[in-house]
Parts: C-alpha cells; sequence; structure tokens
C-alpha cells in the first residue's frame, strides 16, 4: 500500500516533501503527488508515515483498493 495527497485539501506548503525519505513527492500543479511506486510508508526509516505526521491540513491519506 502507499500514501496519496487529497488534492482538494493540499495547501502547497511542501512539509511533505521535506520529510520523505525516499522523495516520492513532488509538486504537482497547485498542489503536491506522491508517486505510489516509490512510496514506502516510511517503513525502514520511521516508525509512521511522516507525510501524515507534518501535513497540516491532513491531505495525506493511505491509498485505498476500490
Amino acid at each position: 500500500m502507499a500514501y496519496r495527497i487529497l488534492v482538494d485539501l493540499c495547501s502547497a506548503c511542501g512539509a511533505c516533501e521535506a520529510e520523505c525519505p525516499v522523495s516520492a513527492i513532488h509538486p504537482k500543479g497547485d498542489a503536491f503527488a506522491i508517486d505510489p511506486d516509490k512510496c514506502v510508508e516510511c517503513e525502514g526509516f520511521y516508525d509512521s508515515p511522516q507525510c501524515v505526521a507534518v501535513c497540516p491540513v491532513d491531505a495525506c491519506v493511505p491509498v485505498t483498493k476500490s
């Protein structure tokens, strides 16, 4: 599983990009996006996903399978 950023909530502050240990987060238009192929949920680096921990608007959420 990976995380994604809810574009409607993203304030484009960039806090998440700086915290990602695998550089999976990048600017995309007026927000940021997470590359699901690169996202490792911070496993091996931190105890929890850092994008979630630093996002001031709770825009980082797990990808759900439909």
